[in-house]
């Protein structure tokens, strides 16, 4: 049985790949277990022509008390992202050229309709 907690998540990864498949991006991959971790989406973008592997972080919150989303993504956070994203991408030697990380952050705030937030290359 899911709890609360894990069906958000859920709800808000899948809320994240349909606003990224409107926004022209393909799924390549969900819920990617890594020794460095889970890699929510593996996404593809083209830009200027050209091919780019994107890993999306998805953090999804129902309430302001703990803060805003994206404010989870911690220097920790990023250098997991980025072990598990080099993983994946020597796993998966078909997916050369650029990759970048992103985040997602969606606030789901009682009667207000979900807010979506993409935060295009993280990784700092």
């Amino acid at each position: 049985m899911k709890t609360p907690r894990q069906s958000l998540g859920q709800w808000g990864e899948a809320l994240a790949a349909r606003h990224l498949i409107g926004q022209g991006y393909t799924i390549l991959d969900r819920n990617v277990r890594t020794p460095y971790g889970e890699i929510d989406l593996v996404v593809c973008h083209i830009t200027r022509g050209c091919p780019a592997t994107v890993f999306v972080e998805v953090k999804t919150r129902a309430s302001a008390n703990l803060g805003l989303p994206e404010i989870s993504i911690t220097p920790r956070k990023q250098a997991h992202l980025l072990n598990a994203a080099q993983y994946y991408l020597q796993n998966h030697p078909e997916l050369e050229g650029d990759w970048r990380v992103d985040a997602i952050a969606i606030r789901r705030y009682s009667d207000h309709p979900p807010e979506i937030v993409h935060f295009e290359n993280v990784l700092t």
